[in-house]
């Protein structure tokens, strides 16, 4: 089990490199009677001496041999003009099909194309000889430019160790191997009128599970059970568990385990009030008090909280510390009596929102003077409604929402939309432990149109998209975040995927609007900034709008490339050079100050 980086350079003087093939040659060893790998505990590959050694035994072996075998879990491949001591992971090919000359059929070639390590190609044990397996790559390499290849193949599953030969070839030209089985194949090659209904069948099999015009039907079908799974089976929860005997606890002299003093006991800080009568020292205990009326502190937090995230500032201006060392409340009557009425309505979130949100601080414009700006910039004196950059969280669904692509559902597993590359693998390595052996594999269908509330957060790898608006990285706890202005930003929102589909799926609600393109783009901007635009405003977007027309007239190919963005199915009915142009348009959109900023 494990990676390794096969380093090479390529054979000069030959067409276009279109594919790799990687035979796998059977190993010299009675004891293993496989290929290129076989079961044993992670010995590293043999010397020559030591080959030589078990042919010998191959004459008179003690045991009949018992054929090995191994999964191949992932292939990378990655080439450049200077030779390379493994994979770059900023360059690698992308593979576009994979064939094999046999395979078993839980572990098929395409199982590959999945570097997790629950997938992967493993040869029929009935097979003699050497088997091999053949890369496609998605654009052919110039092995004048680049000559050196380095390959990683990932063995991810089982115990395996390299036995045999390994032999890495070229190919030019189109594979002539396929992906099909023997019985599809067979009942390919006879007429139609002689097929029998179980070929019928087989073949219906086949376009079902691997025709490409099916692929969104299949995605489609997969997260629906993937749903129903969630709502109807059980699952594991993190849960706690309580010793029979707690140990005992004892402050530790400069916090040295070797050196204990006084031993404690559970309880609370003198400052709050005491454990409610009855409960017991424990965590029930300390939930029970955390939740009580007397408490004092926990639902001030909590509307602190909650205020923060809807004027940009709490009352309290240091939402972590509620101590000495933090800021006094800006209103602090108002502090008590919110948090008194959170609880007496039984600590309900949406009706604090409601009260939030409906109050006349809330509502007000966020336009000021230059004096009152002066005065009070951080609107602590609350004489202007909030203005501040929405969260990394919401400038990603506010631009699904407004494209009509966001997928609202509440509740479910984690999901992984586009992600640049394969951001885990720089920090996650194959085979070093089933922790970190993980690599990204992004998910697709309506999954890519969850609320980033449900994005899968790996806590060395956040989400760059996010992390480019502030979002912390989760390695530490964090209740303020930062908010800053950075040209990354931008760079976010104009050129990652999710946000040109958007800017895609937001021009067809446009386009599909009555009106002339002054009418059109009246109603687009207000979908995006909950205003008419000014008449200069105006101006400016139809001078775009038309700049960018006669720009993809001239190259329509070009628009068909921005239109190509994205796994939403497109609306073909609507012309490209069009539809690319308001595209541009919903992108400027997206890009204004007040379409990610709260006012």
């Amino acid at each position: 089990m494990g990676a390794f980086d096969i380093l090479t350079e390529l054979p000069k003087n030959v067409g276009p490199i279109t594919g790799l093939r990687f035979v796998m040659h059977p190993v010299a060893d009675a004891a293993l009677g496989g290929w290129g790998f076989g079961p044993s505990k992670g010995a590293p590959a043999r010397a020559p001496a030591a080959k030589k050694k078990s042919a010998e035994k191959m004459e008179s072996p003690a045991e009949p041999a018992q054929k090995g075998s191994f999964k191949l879990t992932a292939v990378a491949a990655s080439v450049d003009a200077v030779p390379g001591d493994q994979v770059n992971l900023h360059k690698l090919e992308k593979i576009s099909r994979v064939t094999s000359s046999s395979w078993e059929p839980q572990n098929p070639a395409v199982g590959v194309l999945d570097p997790r390590n629950d997938s992967g190609w493993s040869p029929d044990l009935a097979s003699v000889g050497p088997v091999h397996l053949t890369a496609t790559l998605a654009r052919p390499i110039d092995p004048s430019a680049t000559p050196h290849l380095t390959v990683q193949l990932n063995f991810g599953a089982g115990k395996a160790y390299i036995a045999g030969l390994i032999e890495v070839c070229a190919i030019t030209g189109a594979d002539d191997g396929t992906d099909l089985s023997t019985e599809v194949i067979a009942a390919l090659k006879t007429p139609k009128v002689q097929r029998t209904a179980e070929q019928v069948a087989s073949l219906w099999r086949e376009c079902a599970a691997t025709g490409p015009e099916l692929q969104r039907d299949r995605v489609a079908l997969e997260n629906l059970r993937e749903r129903l799974d969630a709502l109807t089976e059980p699952f594991t929860t993190m849960v706690m568990e309580v010793a029979a005997k707690p140990r005992d606890t004892f402050i530790l002299n400069r916090g040295d385990y070797a050196q204990p003093t006084e031993k404690v006991s559970a309880g609370t800080p003198s400052a709050l009030p005491p454990l409610p009568a009855g409960a017991p020292a424990n965590r029930l205990g300390l939930a029970q008090w955390t939740v009580m009326k007397d408490n004092p502190l926990t639902a001030r937090v909590a509307v602190n909280r909650l205020w923060k995230l809807f004027f940009g500032t709490g009352i309290v201006g240091t939402p972590a510390d509620f101590g000495s060392q933090g800021e006094w409340p800006s209103h602090p009557d108002l502090l008590d009596w919110l948090a008194v009425d959170f609880v007496d309505h039984g600590w309900d979130v949406k009706y604090l929102v409601r009260q939030i949100v409906m109050s006349a601080a809330y509502r007000q414009s966020s336009a000021a003077s230059a004096e009152l700006l002066e005065r009070d910039p951080q609107n602590r004196l609350l004489a202007r409604g909030p203005r501040f950059r929405l969260p990394a969280e919401f400038v990603r669904d506010n631009a699904l929402a407004v494209s009509g692509l966001l997928v609202p559902r509440i509740g479910g597993p984690s999901v992984n939309p586009y992600t640049p590359g394969d951001l885990w693998r720089e920090v996650s390595h194959y085979g070093s432990s089933p922790a970190t052996a993980q690599t990204f594999v992004q998910d697709h269908g309506e999954k890519l149109y969850r609320r980033s509330l449900y994005t899968y957060w790996k806590r060395t790898a956040p989400p760059p998209s996010m992390m480019a608006f502030d979002a912390p990285n989760r390695e530490v706890c964090t209740v303020a975040r930062g908010n800053t202005t950075t040209p990354l930003q931008a760079l976010v929102t104009l050129n990652d995927p999710q946000f040109i589909e958007a800017s895609r799926a937001f021009a067809e609600r446009v386009l599909v609007e009555s009106g002339d393109d002054t009418t059109r783009l009246r109603w687009a901007f207000a979908e995006c900034v909950s205003r008419p635009p000014k008449e200069k405003e105006l101006a400016v977007i139809l001078a775009a709008l038309k700049r960018e027309r006669e720009s993809y007239a001239k190259n329509e190919p070009a628009a068909r490339a921005l239109l190509s963005v994205g796994e939403s199915p497109r609306n073909e009915k609507l012309l490209t050079v069009e539809h690319a142009a308001w595209t541009q348009i919903a992108s400027t959109l997206f890009n204004l100050s007040e379409t990610i900023t709260r006012n």
